[in-house]
């Protein structure tokens, strides 16, 4: 699945949900005597130069997440499980196998990388692929599985999308309350969707739409408890279809699937 956003979409469990601020706040900014440090290279590909990993705080209650700032990468109180999904930008149900701890101890990671510059999105994961590779020992094959998904596509009427201004930054905003969720994205590509809504559904979320531009746009919905008040967000199939002209049906259909053929706890530091 396709995965293109910028960093602080790595900010996301802090607050609990992997779509606030990963989504998912998407634009990890790092100012430097008032100035945005500079991005790493676009054809850079990096690893980490040095790298702690140690086992959280079984007493932490502050939440859970990859809060990298600027030149450093890092992600607390945070599941192997998780930082496969956010490394290889998939579902949870798209890993497959693995020892039950994987998905239970939690860990603190932090790092810089030995490449100069801000890394984006894409090399931030490319760290942290070689991150699970080098020091978790994880190695696993690829697979493509029949499963339920939700299939995004086109609605009728076609879409209601404003096409993004090239030289914006990637972002995506996130607030709300109780069962009430505002999502506010810029320059976003389908398939990037498709990856913020997979952290907020029971399912992996396939992008089928065939747009291959990048987008302005906001999406307001509301759980089954919340959309008894007046003037409440209609549900999220329904804010879909009548914000953004799309649909999320709830099907069966192909998705890849990584299948976990060895992954040890972490070397030491």
């Amino acid at each position: 699945m396709g995965t293109a956003a910028v960093r602080a979409l790595l900010r996301v469990g802090m607050l609990g949900l992997v779509g606030v601020a990963m989504g998912m706040a998407q634009s990890r900014k790092a100012d430097v005597v008032g100035e945005k440090e500079a991005a790493m290279a676009r054809d850079a590909h990096p690893d980490f130069l040095v790298a702690t990993i140690k086992p959280s705080d079984p007493k932490a209650t502050d939440g859970w997440g990859f809060p990298g700032e600027g030149h450093q990468v890092s992600c607390v109180n945070t599941t192997v499980a998780t930082i496969l999904q956010v490394a290889y930008g998939v579902h949870a149900k798209q890993i497959l196998g693995g020892p039950e701890w994987v998905g239970k101890d939690r860990y603190d990671v932090s790092g810089i990388p030995d490449v100069a510059g801000v890394p984006d999105l894409r090399q931030t994961q490319e760290m942290f692929q070689k991150l699970l590779a080098e020091r978790f020992h994880l190695s696993f094959h690829r697979e493509t599985r029949v499963m339920p998904i939700y299939a995004l596509t086109v609605a009728k009427g076609g879409p209601l999308l404003k096409i993004a201004d090239p030289r914006e930054e990637l972002n995506t905003g996130n607030s709300g309350s109780g069962g009430e969720r505002t999502l506010k994205f810029t320059n976003m590509s389908m398939p990037d969707f498709a990856l913020n809504m997979n952290f907020y559904e029971d399912r992996p979320v396939i992008d089928e739409t065939s747009l291959a531009g990048r987008y302005d746009f906001t999406l307001r919905w509301a759980d089954e408890v919340s959309r008894e008040g007046v003037g409440a967000p209609p549900s999220i199939f329904t804010a879909i279809r009548e914000q953004l002209g799309l649909r999320m049906d709830a099907v069966k259909g192909p998705a890849e699937v990584l299948v976990v053929d060895r992954v040890e706890r972490p070397s030491e530091n």
